[in-house]
C-alpha cells in the first residue's frame, strides 16, 4: 500500500485528487494539507510514501516545504511530487534541486498521475521523463553551474556511463539493454552511484549530471 499526503490550498483540488486516487487498491490518502506548514507537519506525523505538493500555498510555498521534507533525515523515505502549471515552470528546476523526486503538471491525465505515484514510490524513475528531461535541460542551461562535485571522482567509468543514461531519463531496464547488462546489474550500478554521491533519488542524479556538465540538452536523442 502506497500512503499519500495531498498538499494543495484548494479544497476542491484535493477532493478531486482523493476521488481519483481512492479508486486504486494500492493507494491510500492518509492526510491532507492546505498550507506548506501543514504539509511538513503532516509528513512528519504520518510518514507518507509520497507527497503531492502544490507550488503556491499560504505561509510556506511548496518549494520550501519540499526542501524541509527532503532535508529531514527522519523523512528519508518520503518522496515529493511537485504539482505545477506551465506558467510556473521556473520553479521546477529549483524544486528538483530542493529534493523533489519529480513533477507533474496539473492537467495530467489520471492514469499518468497514478503511474507517476507508483514510479516515485519505488524510486525507479523520474516523473514523466519526456517532460522532465526537457524542462530540467532548459533550466539547467539558464543557471550558473557550480564547480563539479569532487564526489564525482569516486565514480568508475562504467558508473559515469550509467549516470548519463539515468540523466537521459532511461529506466533500469533500458539502461541494461543499452549497455548489454542484466537489469539487476544496472540497478546495482544506480544504487552504488547514489550512495557514492549522497543523493536520495534519480531526480537528484539528473540535476548533478547537468550541473557537472556530464551531459547537455538533447545529447541522448541527438536533438
Amino acid at each position: 500500500m502506497i500512503r499519500l499526503l495531498l498538499a494543495d490550498d484548494q479544497t476542491l483540488v484535493r477532493a478531486g485528487f482523493r476521488s481519483i486516487l481512492g479508486d486504486e487498491d494500492d493507494l491510500d490518502v492518509v492526510a491532507e494539507a492546505a498550507t506548506g506548514e501543514q504539509a511538513v507537519r503532516g509528513a512528519r506525523e504520518h510518514r507518507p510514501d509520497v507527497v503531492l505538493m502544490d507550488i503556491r500555498m499560504p505561509d510556506l510555498d511548496g518549494l520550501e516545504a519540499t526542501r524541509r521534507i527532503a532535508g529531514d533525515p527522519a523523512l528519508d523515505g518520503v518522496r515529493v511530487i511537485i504539482l505545477t502549471t506551465f506558467d510556473l515552470d521556473d520553479y521546477v528546476y529549483g524544486a528538483l534541486r530542493a529534493g523533489a523526486s519529480g513533477f507533474l503538471v496539473k492537467d495530467t491525465e489520471p492514469a499518468e498521475l497514478i503511474h507517476a505515484i507508483r514510479v516515485v514510490a519505488r524510486g525507479d524513475a523520474l516523473i514523466a521523463p519526456s517532460i522532465t528531461r526537457r524542462l530540467i535541460a532548459e533550466f539547467a542551461g539558464r543557471v550558473k553551474r557550480p564547480d563539479p562535485s569532487p564526489r564525482l571522482n569516486a565514480l568508475t567509468e562504467r558508473e559515469r556511463e550509467v549516470m548519463t543514461l539515468v540523466a537521459g531519463g532511461l529506466s533500469n531496464d533500458e539502461i541494461a539493454a543499452r549497455l548489454v547488462l542484466s537489469p539487476a546489474t544496472a540497478k546495482t550500478h544506480v544504487s552504488r552511484i547514489m550512495t557514492k554521491l549522497g543523493v536520495r533519488d534519480r531526480a537528484q542524479l539528473v540535476i548533478m549530471a547537468y550541473e557537472a556538465g556530464m551531459i547537455t540538452p538533447g545529447w541522448l536523442t541527438g536533438t
